[in-house]
């Protein structure tokens, strides 16, 4: 077996996420308590009450993805010494990977996908922007829709999900405008409640901004391979991680090579560490062959263990 964790991005949250983990582990316990001391405020009582209004904010959103991610990873290591061959994350779930790789501090990550966050929010108005979802087209046919709408606006593919689930991203106008040839080209198109346009140009002052936060933050070279966004490719030098978070900012995230890179090198055994269930429905939609386990709970830790036959007891860290 050669496995992969694996960790979700922002839109899986929901008050009250890794509540089941917290009762139940005290190393998941552990982790919203150094998420709460790093930032200097309860982000756990955030994420445990909401409100939902304030939890959805992308500022607030980020750090607590994260640290349920990681509460998820700690819960998982109190039982097990099952260790993968490979990290990966969507968006913002790179940072949960880096941290899964011992390539970066919980706190420092927590700090910086809150300022990331902000960075985010902050980079284009309220209304200006726009993401949606588009199913059944190839790759080429959204790129093309994508510059035929364009006219002097920004628009273009931000997310490469899954075979036939493509998201794109930029000015309101010109997205409304690629969406409709898209749906008059036999696509189907979901507009996604976003509160900023990620992943496209229009993130640029973002991008800037989190280069510049990054001055004070320590990576160290990962202890497992690193998938990153930007290439699809393995990374374990940490030389490299600020460069690749920097253009993840507004490059496409590339999840389907992602998980493509990663049956090429045999895996075939992915745990989604973190809340909902989005990255194990998207590696299905890749081949439903694959053994895919969501741990957000003590009964997805259960069935974790039981598919990496790894002895419970081990007691390691949490790798922060």
């Amino acid at each position: 077996m050669t496995a992969a964790f694996v960790f979700p991005g922002q839109g899986a949250q929901k008050v009250g996420m890794g509540q089941e983990l917290i009762a139940a582990s005290p190393a998941a316990r552990a982790v919203f308590e150094q998420a709460d001391a790093a930032l200097g405020e309860p982000l756990s009582k955030l994420i445990l009450e909401g409100p939902a209004d304030d939890l959805t904010l992308t500022a607030n959103t980020q750090p607590s993805i994260l640290t349920v991610s990681v509460a998820a990873l700690a819960a998982l290591r109190e039982q097990s010494d099952a260790k993968p061959q490979f990290v990966a994350g969507h968006s913002l779930g790179e940072f949960s990977a880096l941290v899964a790789a011992s390539a970066l501090d919980l706190a420092d990550a927590v700090r910086t996908t809150r300022a990331r966050g902000t960075f985010m929010q902050e980079a284009v108005a309220p209304g200006k922007g726009a993401m949606a979802a588009v199913i059944g087209k190839a790759p080429e046919e959204v790129a093309d829709a994508c510059d035929d709408a364009g006219e002097g606006q920004v628009v273009s593919p931000a997310n490469f999900n899954s075979p036939g689930q493509i998201v794109i991203s930029g000015h309101a106008e010109a997205v409304a405008r690629a969406s409709a040839l898209l749906a008059e080209a036999g696509g189907r198109v979901i507009p996604l409640k976003v509160s900023a346009p990620f992943h496209c140009t229009l993130m640029e002052p973002a991008a800037q901004r989190l280069d510049g936060f990054l001055d004070d933050i320590r990576f160290a070279d990962p202890q497992v391979p690193v998938i990153t966004n930007v290439e699809a490719e393995p990374n374990s030098r940490g030389d490299r991680i600020r460069e690749l978070l920097v253009k993840q900012v507004t490059s496409p995230v590339r999840w389907t090579d992602t998980i493509q890179q990663l049956v090429d090198a045999k895996v075939d055994t992915f745990i989604e560490l973190g809340p909902g269930s989005v990255l194990a429905g998207l590696i299905k939609k890749f081949d439903r062959s694959l053994n895919v386990v969501s741990v957000n709970s003590p009964a997805g830790i259960d069935k974790a263990l039981n598919v990496l036959g790894s002895d419970p007891g081990s007691n390691e860290d949490s790798g922060n």
